[in-house]
């Protein structure tokens, strides 16, 4: 049955696709917009995104389905971030993965809205695809040859992010040219730019050590469906319990150190017959830099820069042996303590390493602001 949702508002609008929690989303309402329609079709990640920006207009459903019933409201942009599993350095790199065909599925959209503009977002590397020269291709003589793009990799630091995270944006407009937002911040702080934000920025203060290794116990109803939740600020400050093992080895771990800094008998084979590469795995945060990319097992050191940064050299009390937890995950992504989420622990890891990081998307849609 064909659903046509309808917007009420004078402020300008997006509709989110492949909306995960809402980290997009979350950068466009600080920047001014109203959500008024959105899809994602995993259930904690949709209710997560329905308790921040409402239920009633969030599918909690897949696209391809989506697509074919239903009529979506007008918009003055459309914004999302297709999966992008198949284009990771961490994945297949296999350019037939079914996973890449789904911004396919996001332009069918464009097609229908004709929104002002659109946003795509994904991994580094998706500039380099065929994929995405496919998208170019549909720019230059397909479905979306009435819209002007811009692309390029943008780094989540330039704009405010206290992370690492490199991020292919491609903006398209059929309202006259629409560029890259303009760094405002830099490493050096140079041409009168701000300086990086720094992981102290974000979570110095919280305490050390996390007195619990649960989420409460709550769920909360989205989409007729019980799921865990709501939880916020403090609720996600939870820890693990590592093996003496493990703790063994992040006591050798010095900040922006990493599986290098091990002894030989410390090392796991894997580790020891490898000596070059993969340098941020059993890696420590520095406090005065920015994290590298928070990915979703940054609960898990051996996968990379993902412990506390707090190491002193000659105060062996002084150390803060454990990998970062959620809510200093959340925080470095830019998400605010208010942010409602919902799922499991590893569902809200899911989600937290997903997003796209609030701060790069305000920029975005500031700078799509300004045009519209």
């Amino acid at each position: 049955m064909s659903q046509n949702l309808r917007p009420s508002t004078s402020r300008p609008t997006c509709i989110d696709l492949f909306a995960g929690c809402g980290g997009m989303t979350a950068g466009f309402v600080t920047a001014g917009f109203e959500p008024i329609a959105a899809v994602e079709w995993d259930l904690a990640a949709a209710s997560t995104y329905a308790a921040n920006f409402g239920e009633t207009h969030t599918i909690w459903g897949d696209i391809e389905e989506v697509v074919k019933t239903h009529e979506f409201p007008d918009a003055d942009v459309v914004i999302g971030g297709p999966p992008c599993q198949g284009f990771s350095n961490l994945g297949s790199k296999n350019v037939d993965d079914p996973r890449n065909k789904l911004w396919k599925q996001y332009l069918h959209v464009v097609e229908q809205v004709q929104p002002k503009a659109f946003v795509v977002e994904n991994v580094a590397r998706f500039s380099t695809t065929s994929e995405f020269a496919m998208l170019l291709e549909e720019a230059k003589y397909g479905r979306i040859s009435n819209y002007e793009l811009s692309w390029g990799v943008l780094l989540a630091a330039d704009y405010g992010v206290a992370q690492r995270r490199a991020r292919t944006i491609v903006i398209g407009s059929r309202i006259g040219p629409m560029g890259l937002p303009q760094s405002t911040h830099a490493r050096d702080a140079s041409r009168g730019l701000r300086p990086w934000e720094t992981v102290r920025s974000r979570i110095a203060g919280l305490p050390r050590f996390p007195d619990t290794t649960s989420l409460p116990s709550s769920t909360v109803q989205f989409f007729g469906q019980s799921v865990p939740g709501a939880f916020k600020g403090m609720d996600l400050h939870v820890g693990r319990q590592p093996r003496p093992l493990s703790l063994e080895r992040y006591d050798h771990i010095p900040p922006g150190g990493g599986r290098f800094n091990l002894p030989d008998e410390l090392r796991p084979a894997c580790w020891r017959n490898k000596p070059t590469g993969t340098t941020d795995v059993m890696g420590r945060m520095r406090w005065d830099a920015p994290s590298l990319t928070i990915r979703t097992e940054f609960f898990k050191p051996e996968k990379g820069q993902y412990l506390h940064p707090q190491w002193d050299s000659e105060d062996l009390e002084n150390r803060v042996n454990r990998p970062i937890t959620h809510l200093e995950a959340a925080r470095l992504q830019d998400f605010q303590d208010d942010f409602l989420w919902c799922g499991t622990k590893i569902q809200l890891a899911r989600q937290i390493g997903n997003a796209v990081p609030v701060g790069l998307a305000q920029a975005i849609a500031d700078g799509i602001t300004r045009h519209l």
